[in-house]
């Protein structure tokens, strides 16, 4: 099979080397032309007129049809076509669909280019289900990536996944640092220090959840623009609920309702703060050329920790 072409469009895959008939020939003649001839493809024979492709005739209807009967009444007048720039993954669904075994190509202006043979788009379609399948497996777009971080050594798996749970040690840290700024408050108010990690673990479960919906989202081709509205405005419609079963249930069980509206205030922007983070850092970890399999989880960790601890100190602090 011919390699695809760097910028994968149809292009690469294309071969003139076919038999090609008119209209008005007969089965006969069509017939009569094919013996002696070596092509790269024979399944599906363009039709031209004038150097334009008007239709494609399968060589079944020509060796089934009477001697006398014209190829334009055998063949298909509105085949499956594309340009030379179409990607193979479109072309090769479009000759799916129409129920073709070839695909032909030709420019903008109608001029016949040449075929596409069915073992290169048999070659596409599971080159492009592998990849789909690398996807589902961790956002991968290569499949010899995903089976060289499948069976790669320990060293190996040590150095790609240790830098990014550094940085979570690093946020670690830094989250302490943030958590002290706000000492004055906590040893006024010592049950603050008992709501923070729930408030902690909501951000994160939120976040995680959203996290899920755009790496699935990525490994089946959906842009994160498609979910972002939607999953904004979960997002706050989450925080919204969750702050308020938690307000007066924190008031009937603490008994403070200045301390439960705070940190009802701090679990609502907290939610959607992790909505935002969740859905951006798959996003442009993929376009940076990372794996987000690696990367996402940990650093998207991080990043939502320190966010809910700085927004949970400075509203306990403004409203406490």
């Amino acid at each position: 099979m011919t390699e695809p072409a760097a910028d994968r469009s149809i292009v690469g895959l294309v071969t003139d080397d076919v038999p090609v008939t008119n209209p008005e020939e007969t089965a006969a003649q069509l017939r009569e032309a094919l013996p002696g001839n070596r092509y790269v493809s024979v399944s599906d024979i363009p039709v031209l007129s004038g150097g334009e492709l008007v239709g494609l005739v399968s060589v079944e209807h020509v060796l089934a049809a009477e001697p006398d009967v014209r190829i334009t009444d055998i063949m298909d007048p509105r085949p499956p076509i594309v340009t030379p720039g179409t990607h193979q993954e479109k072309a090769a669904w479009a000759m799916v669909q129409h129920g073709e075994s070839a695909l032909a190509v030709v420019d903008s202006e109608g001029r016949f280019h040449g075929i596409v043979p069915p073992n290169r788009i048999m070659g596409v379609l599971l080159a492009e289900h592998e990849e789909d399948m690398s996807r589902l497996a961790g956002v991968v777009h290569d499949t010899e990536a995903v089976v060289g971080r499948t069976v790669e050594s320990v060293p190996q798996r040590v150095r790609h996944r240790l830098p990014w749970l550094l940085v979570g040690l690093a946020g670690a840290m830094a989250a302490a640092l943030v958590v002290s700024s706000f000492e004055a408050a906590i040893s006024a108010q010592v049950m603050l220090a008992f709501f923070l990690p729930g408030v902690v673990y909501m951000a994160d479960a939120v976040g995680t959840q959203t996290e899920t919906v755009v790496v699935r989202g990525l490994s089946v081709g959906v842009s994160v623009a498609r979910v972002a509205r939607r999953e904004a405005w979960t997002g706050l419609i989450i925080g919204v609920i969750v702050a308020a079963l938690f307000i007066p249930l924190g008031w009937v069980v603490f008994g403070d309702l200045r301390l439960m509206l705070a940190i009802g205030l701090a679990l609502f922007l907290s939610c959607a703060i992790a909505s935002v983070v969740a859905m951006s850092l798959p996003y442009l970890l993929a376009r940076l050329g990372r794996d987000p399999a690696y990367g996402s989880g940990p650093l998207a960790t991080v990043i939502q920790d320190l966010l809910t601890i700085i927004c949970y100190g400075v509203i306990v602090t403004q409203l406490l």
